[in-house]
């Protein structure tokens, strides 16, 4: 093990001996090596006498954003309320004792290292007492809901009912709303629950219907040109007083990647050529949508993907002892989700022979009030047959997020990270807000991915290929396609995904010296805002969810409290539509040689799967080895080894850190675990009206005097509004850790191999 592997496990070490000697010295109970020696023993925290009249309010228990906008309407009493979650709250003691256990299981100094927990251990351990669940489950009884069951964990009762015993027995309104567009239900104020319940409840998660969001690009359709090897994409019509300056002339037609480009980018393919593959592992996207399996099917013929020997499968994942998850195509069998189609596709993509499991639940109000994503994995988390390694690519940020969601989300990720599942989740598609995927940032400034902060998961970014703004195209594609329509020769350089004016990197190449100068000169030739766009990869930091002291020590690490994000990121979009990969849906099915339309894609939707398919070759790699095959979450590990190459957060830095720059190609990063990003931003447009609607962290460089709903303000986003420059815009990219891309990409075959040397196998 390197020496700079000591200052990780230096802060683990912080971490257990934050925890109290005796949890550590009592007997264990024998049900689990992992929680062998810990005491979490406590009596019942319910003592009291549960009086429904008497009761305390539950703070953040509804969301911030319902405060601006004015109800509709009032929800019908009779309207149901199907499966909600009563969120439960651990004792400190038992908080305290699962923080430590989860350091020591990714420490490989720890007896406890790699030594995972089921759910019924979890729940024995760190979950809430039976007696208090049933205080709780007999509180909700008497108020007329029925309760589904008790999830393994010990921290959640499903339950359900109808508004008007939401009303009642919560002392909240249910209401209809118009939030970011779109039409919403959601509780009009926080929420109360009986005194004697209150240390043991947090709220209740699905009390609205404002939900985690797919991120990916809206799909379009190329036609192929055999002689420019190309896609030619329909343009929009529009009417601009001239050509805009943001589509840079891509006269060869867009490009599609295809799984062997990201083999040969990302160093996949020399793990194949031994025999690695994810063989024997299983990822499982969660989903609020469904697809038409003969896709995947399709996907992997028309890519030479077929010898491999992946599996995929579609399923509904159940909690123990009721049901909660419904078939979202139920209704239209022959229904086909991008989504779902992005992320299976491209999972299986950079993990060939890995178990696909396409976990989906349906998000409609009338089977599940809190929705299919989560639903679909904490019913994996919480089951009998666990996947290795779990791929969310959805968000919102935590402005869009009440704090029984956040918790109920947080725990659910530190349920899977002690069960040794490895959890990734896509950053966002909005820069440095990921709640406007295609849309505009408006109303709100800097958030996170709610969906991500955590501190128990792997959040993924995304990258463009800097080639085509460079002029390098032909020194990393060949301008044929192989048999399976690979092209690309290596790896690429890299820079933010960033469609929009703020792209530093698309700004110099048009001959601007800075991305503000190139904006300002854009309101020229498009008044009317028709190409106005915050789409981007996400980053941020939490407003709700500590730093690990993991991501303290790598160079250039935030220097705030905040859980940041994103920690790595992977292709996710082009600039000017360049470059998306290809998907084979059922309307536009993969054909050979492409002959009829072709759907491509991006988004850090794209991005999540990608890593997963890439922990899936890790761990395949490392079960050889005789390890556990499940790594719990990733990112840990990862800063430990990034923590090799950039240095720590103190002294100066190797010179491993400009090595391994990513603008130095194949040749220059060949060593390297990651590619460092260091040229361009995720800093994006955002708007404003006023006095309706006024938008923070935005620097205002001009207006849209032609808009048809008025003049509205133009802006960069930034940490600082009275100023916008290579400091304040939201996010540069930088040598070390960034906002606008974590710690960069990586080399598969080189990261596999750091990997067994800090757990100390060759």
């Amino acid at each position: 093990m390197k020496h700079e592997h000591l200052n990780l496990l230096a802060a683990m070490s912080l971490a257990l001996a934050g925890m109290p000697m005796a949890a550590w010295a009592q007997p264990g109970t024998g049900k689990s090596v992992a929680t062998a020696g810990i005491d979490t023993a406590e009596a019942s925290r319910v003592t009291q006498t549960v009086d429904s009249r008497v009761t305390s309010t539950l703070q953040r228990t509804h969301l911030a954003i319902v405060d601006k906008a004015t109800a509709t309407k009032a929800v019908d009493d009779a309207s149901p309320m199907n499966h909600m979650n009563l969120i439960l709250q651990r004792s400190a003691k038992r908080q305290a004792a699962l923080d430590a256990l989860i350091a020591a299981q990714h420490d490989p100094s720890s007896s406890k290292f790699r030594q995972w927990l089921t759910p019924e251990q979890f729940g024995e351990a760190f979950g809430v007492t039976d007696a208090d669940i049933a205080a709780v489950s007999a509180w909700l009884k008497s108020q007329g809901f029925t309760v589904n069951g008790v999830y393994a964990n010990k921290m959640q009762i499903d339950f359900s009912g109808n508004a008007g015993q939401v009303r009642q027995a919560f002392h909240t309104q249910m209401n209809h709303y118009t939030i970011n567009s779109a039409s919403h239900v959601a509780n009009a104020s926080d929420i109360s629950v009986p005194r004697a319940l209150q240390s043991v409840v947090v709220g209740v998660a699905g009390l609205n219907d404002v939900r985690p969001q797919a991120q990916h690009t809206k799909p379009t359709y190329g036609r192929f040109n055999a002689g420019t090897q190309r896609f030619e994409v329909p343009q929009p019509k529009v009417a601009a007083m001239a050509p805009t300056p943001q589509a840079v002339n891509f006269t060869n037609g867009a490009r599609g990647l295809v799984p062997y480009d990201m083999a040969k980018m990302y160093g996949t393919d020399k793990l194949y050529a031994n025999g690695l593959t994810g063989a024997g592992i299983t990822i499982a996207l969660v989903e609020d949508n469904s697809m038409v399996p003969g896709d995947w099917s399709n996907f992997v013929s028309q890519f030479g993907l077929t010898s491999y020997g992946g599996t995929f499968t579609q399923l509904q994942p159940q909690a123990t002892g009721f049901t909660n998850c419904i078939d979202p195509t139920i209704a239209a069998p022959g229904e086909d989700d991008f989504e779902a189609l992005l992320d299976a596709e491209w999972s299986t993509a950079m993990a060939p022979g890995a178990n696909i499991w396409l976990a989906s639940c349906s998000d409609s109000n009338a089977n599940n009030f809190f929705g299919g994503v989560f639903t679909a994995a904490t019913n994996l988390i919480n089951g009998t047959n666990r996947p290795n390694i779990i791929s969310a690519s959805y968000g919102y940020g935590e402005g869009f997020s009440d704090a029984a969601s956040k918790t109920a989300i947080d725990l659910m990720w530190a349920q899977a990270d002690a069960e040794g599942i490895s959890v990734f989740v896509s950053s966002g598609d909005s820069g440095s807000n990921p709640s406007f995927n295609g849309f505009i940032i408006n109303g709100v400034g800097v958030d996170a991915n709610a969906f991500g902060t955590s501190p128990n998961d792997t959040v993924v970014g995304g990258t463009d290929t800097a080639d085509i703004l460079d002029g390098t195209t032909k020194k990393y594609f060949s301008s044929t396609f192989n048999a399976v329509y690979g092209s690309a020769l290596s790896y690429v350089p890299e820079i933010p995904w960033n469609q929009s004016c703020g792209n530093e990197v698309a700004a110099k190449s048009l001959g601007y010296a800075t991305s503000l100068a190139f904006c300002k000169a854009y309101l020229n030739f498009d008044p009317n805002g028709y190409y106005i766009t915050s789409e981007a990869g996400s980053g941020g930091p939490s407003s709700v969810d500590a730093k690990p002291a993991w991501q303290r020590l790598v160079h250039n690490a935030a220097k705030d409290q905040s859980r940041d994000v994103p920690d790595v990121a992977l292709f996710g979009g082009s600039y000017g539509g360049s470059t998306w990969v290809i998907v084979c849906s059922y309307y536009y099915p993969c054909t050979p040689g492409f002959t009829g339309p072709t759907a491509l894609i991006g988004g850090t939707s794209l991005s999540s799967p990608m890593f997963a398919g890439i922990q899936a070759l890790i761990d395949q790699g490392l079960a050889a080895k005789g390890l556990p095959a499940s790594q719990g979450n990733a990112a840990p590990t990862l800063y430990a080894l990034a923590m090799d190459e950039y240095g720590g957060s103190k002294g100066n830095p190797p010179a491993t850190l400009a090595a391994c720059n990513a603008d130095n190609g194949a040749k220059g990063t060949g060593k390297c675990v990651f590619h460092n990003v260091t040229r361009g931003s995720i800093a994006t447009q955002c708007v404003q009206q006023l006095p309706n609607v006024v938008t923070p962290d935005c620097y205002f460089y001009g207006a849209l005097p032609n808009s048809w709903l008025g003049p509205i303000q133009v802006g960069l986003t930034t940490t600082n509004a009275s100023k916008y420059n290579a400091s304040t815009e939201a996010y540069a990219a930088r040598p070390g850790w960034s906002f606008a891309s974590g710690l960069g990409s990586v080399d598969a075959n080189n990261l596999l191999t750091a990997w067994k040397a800090f757990v100390n196998v060759q």
